[in-house]
C-alpha cells in the first residue's frame, strides 16, 4: 500500500536559493504572457477566484530551465492585467508521497480557504495518487494533508493523474485523467460531500463509450477539464503518448446523463503545434476563462542557454457555438493593455504592400478579403533583407487560415512547420475573414472571429520586431496596437545573478 503523504506546512520558497542559468538578454522572452523571469514552467494548475483575486498556479522548476524538481508556482491578480508573483506554493516533501514532484491538479475556494488537489509524483510507481493541501492565508503558506485524498487508481487503469475538482448540485466532483488497459483514454469520475472522502463512480467518458473515438496515436488523457453551459457542457482533455509525449488537446461537447458524459461532437481545441494542458477558471461574472501551456519549439540546449522554458497563453474566454464547438477569444481585459496605435491601414493590394513597423509585442486585428480563388494575408518580416518572415494567409480554395513558420527563423534549432485552421463560418458572404493575432516576442496566438484558435512559437534570429506586409491580392483593413508590459525591465530577463525574486510578473491582459 502507498504510504500517506508527509504532513506539514509547505513553506514559502526562498528566492535566494533559486538557481538561474547564466544567460545573456534573450529577445524571445515574452513581456505580457504570464511566466516567471527564468527557469522552467509547464501546465497551469489550480486556477480559481478567491478573496478578490484570480489565482494562477503552474508547474515550476525554480532551479533550472528543464522539466524536473517540479513545484507549484503562484501568481495572483485583481484585474487579469497586473499580476503579483507569490512565493512557491507547493514543494516536494523529501521521503513523502510527492518526493519527486508536485504535479498537475487544481484548486477550489471553500469556506475561506484555498484547497489544492494535485498529483503526487514518485519515480518508483506508475500512477500518481491525488494529494491535497490547504491554505488559510490566500495561498502564501500551505498545509499538506496527512492522508492522500485518493491513494490508488481503480482496477483496469494503466495511467492515472491530474485531478480536476468542482462543485455542482450540492456535491463536490472530481475528474482524473487516465488510460484504460489497451491505451484507451479516459476521464474518471469521483464524488464527495465534504472534499475529504471520495467515492469512485466509474469512467465519465472514455474512448470506449465515446461514439467518436478519434484517430488514436496516444497513450491516455491528461488534465481533464469540465465546463457547463446551460444544458450543454464541454469536456476538454489533453492527449498524451508514452513515447512522443504531449500531442494535442481535444474538446468533447455534449450532455451528462446519470454520471456519464454523452458526447455529441468533438474537435481539436487549438490548431497550432504549441498548445497543451489547458486549465479552466470560472470568473465571478460567470465567464469561463482558460489558460494553457505553450512549450518551447526550439532545441533544448538553446532554452538551457537562455535560462528559461515555457509560457502560459493569454487568458481566453470560451463559449459554445450552436453547432457544438468550443469558441475562444482573448479575454476582454487584453484590450486594456493596448497603448500606442501604430498601424491603421486599409486598401486593396495586388502585390506585397509595406504597412509599417511593428514591435516585438503587439495586438493586431485584420479584415482580409482575398481575391476569389487565391490566397492572401499578412507577412511579419523580421530581417532587413526579408529572409525571415512568418506568413498568415487566407486560402480561399482550401477554406483555411494557414500559418507558415518555415521561414520564421534562420536558426536550424527552431522548429518549422505549416499549420491550418478550417474557416467554418469565419468567412462572410463576400469572403471577408476577421482575425486577431497577439504577438509577444516568441509566441503568436491567432483567433478567428468564429472562435477557432492557433498557437505557435517562433524565434527569428533578427529579433521579433520588424515590419508588417500584405501578401497576395485582395482587400485589407489592419490595425496594430503596442501592448504595455507590466514587468519592470530589470526583472524581465533571466539575470546573471543567482536570484529569481518574487514581485511583479508579466501581465496577462
Amino acid at each position: 500500500m502507498p504510504r500517506h503523504a508527509t504532513p506539514g506546512r509547505s513553506r514559502p520558497h526562498d528566492p535566494r536559493r533559486t538557481h538561474v542559468s547564466h544567460a545573456a538578454r534573450d529577445p524571445h522572452l515574452p513581456s505580457v504572457h504570464l511566466r516567471p523571469p527564468a527557469n522552467w514552467i509547464n501546465d497551469p494548475n489550480g486556477l480559481c477566484y478567491h478573496d478578490g483575486h484570480y489565482h494562477v498556479f503552474h508547474q515550476y522548476n525554480p532551479h533550472g530551465p528543464e522539466h524536473s524538481n517540479i513545484h507549484w508556482g503562484h501568481f495572483r491578480s485583481t484585474d487579469l492585467v497586473s499580476w503579483e508573483q507569490l512565493p512557491v506554493a507547493l514543494a516536494p516533501s523529501p521521503g513523502g508521497e510527492d518526493a519527486d514532484g508536485c504535479f498537475s491538479g487544481n484548486a477550489v475556494s471553500h469556506r475561506g480557504r484555498l484547497i489544492a488537489f494535485y498529483s503526487a509524483y514518485r519515480s518508483d510507481r506508475w500512477y500518481q495518487p491525488v494529494a491535497a493541501a490547504h491554505s488559510s492565508d490566500g495561498g502564501i503558506t500551505w498545509d499538506k494533508q496527512p492522508a492522500l485524498a485518493i491513494s490508488a487508481p481503480p482496477a483496469g487503469t494503466t495511467m492515472y493523474r491530474d485531478p480536476y475538482v468542482w462543485h455542482e448540485d450540492d456535491r463536490w466532483r472530481m475528474l482524473v485523467g487516465a488510460s484504460l488497459t489497451g491505451d484507451r483514454g479516459a476521464a474518471l469520475l469521483y464524488e464527495s460531500a465534504e472534499l475529504e472522502t471520495w467515492r469512485y463512480l466509474g469512467p465519465f467518458l472514455s474512448e470506449d463509450n465515446s461514439p467518436m473515438p478519434g484517430d488514436g496515436g496516444w497513450t491516455g488523457w491528461e488534465c481533464p477539464q469540465f465546463a457547463t453551459f446551460g444544458d450543454r457542457a464541454a469536456l476538454i482533455v489533453s492527449l498524451w503518448d508514452a513515447v512522443s509525449g504531449p500531442s494535442s488537446v481535444r474538446a468533447y461537447v455534449g450532455t451528462e446523463h446519470h454520471g456519464a458524459f454523452q458526447a455529441a461532437s468533438h474537435h481539436r481545441l487549438d490548431h497550432g503545434p504549441d498548445f497543451y494542458a489547458p486549465a479552466l477558471l470560472r470568473a465571478p461574472d460567470g465567464r469561463w476563462l482558460l489558460w494553457a501551456w505553450s512549450p518551447e519549439a526550439r532545441d533544448a540546449a538553446w532554452s538551457a542557454q537562455a535560462g528559461w522554458a515555457g509560457i502560459l497563453t493569454l487568458p481566453r474566454e470560451i463559449s459554445l457555438t450552436e453547432d457544438g464547438r468550443v469558441a475562444q477569444q482573448p479575454a476582454r481585459e487584453v484590450a486594456n493593455q493596448r497603448t500606442r496605435h501604430t498601424v491603421h491601414a486599409t486598401g486593396h493590394s495586388a502585390a506585397a504592400t509595406d504597412l509599417g513597423p511593428v514591435g516585438s509585442t503587439f495586438d493586431l486585428t485584420a479584415r482580409l478579403r482575398p481575391q476569389a480563388g487565391t490566397a492572401a494575408g499578412l507577412r511579419l518580416v523580421t530581417a532587413a533583407d526579408a529572409t525571415e518572415y512568418l506568413d498568415i494567409t487566407i486560402d480561399t480554395e482550401a477554406g483555411e487560415l494557414v500559418v507558415d513558420r518555415n521561414r520564421a527563423s534562420l536558426d536550424t534549432r527552431a522548429h518549422k512547420g505549416r499549420y491550418a485552421v478550417p474557416l467554418y463560418d469565419a468567412a462572410a458572404e463576400d469572403g471577408t475573414v476577421e482575425l486577431r493575432a497577439v504577438v509577444d516576442a516568441s509566441i503568436v496566438e491567432i483567433f478567428l472571429s468564429s472562435g477557432q484558435a492557433l498557437t505557435l512559437r517562433w524565434y527569428p534570429t533578427a529579433g521579433p520586431a520588424g515590419r508588417l506586409h500584405t501578401v497576395g491580392s485582395g482587400h485589407y483593413t489592419v490595425d496594430v496596437w503596442e501592448l504595455q508590459p507590466q514587468l519592470p525591465a530589470s526583472q524581465s530577463q533571466p539575470a546573471t545573478s543567482q536570484t529569481d525574486p518574487p514581485g511583479r510578473c508579466p501581465a496577462v491582459s
